[in-house]
């Protein structure tokens, strides 16, 4: 008999189990806007965990994503904001004509 309860007990979990995968992997509706929201708010736990392992692995990946960040912000070095004169027009060329 306690056989009996022991596998009803098991198939019942089972039951809940897949009950509660169902539930949860419902679809849902997301308007246009709020899925362009979500999608730029921040990045997902996988590229994150990503960058995260990148950082561990090479060193120079930390100085990148600084960068970026800096980049993003709108900050750049001194040497940036004055030019180094490598743009087209600059040097030879310009006095050629």
């Amino acid at each position: 008999m306690s056989d009996w309860i022991g596998l009803a007990i098991i198939g019942g979990i089972v039951l809940s189990a897949v009950v509660a995968l169902w539930w949860l992997s419902r679809p849902y509706e997301v308007s246009v806007e709020e899925f362009e929201k979500r999608a730029a708010e921040a990045p997902s736990l996988l590229s994150a965990g990503f960058v995260g392992l990148q950082k561990i692995l090479d060193p120079a990946t930390a100085k990148a994503v600084a960068a970026q960040e800096d980049f993003k912000e709108g900050r750049f070095d001194s040497k940036q904001a004055k030019g180094d004169g490598d743009e087209a027009g600059d040097g030879e060329e310009s006095s050629r004509h």
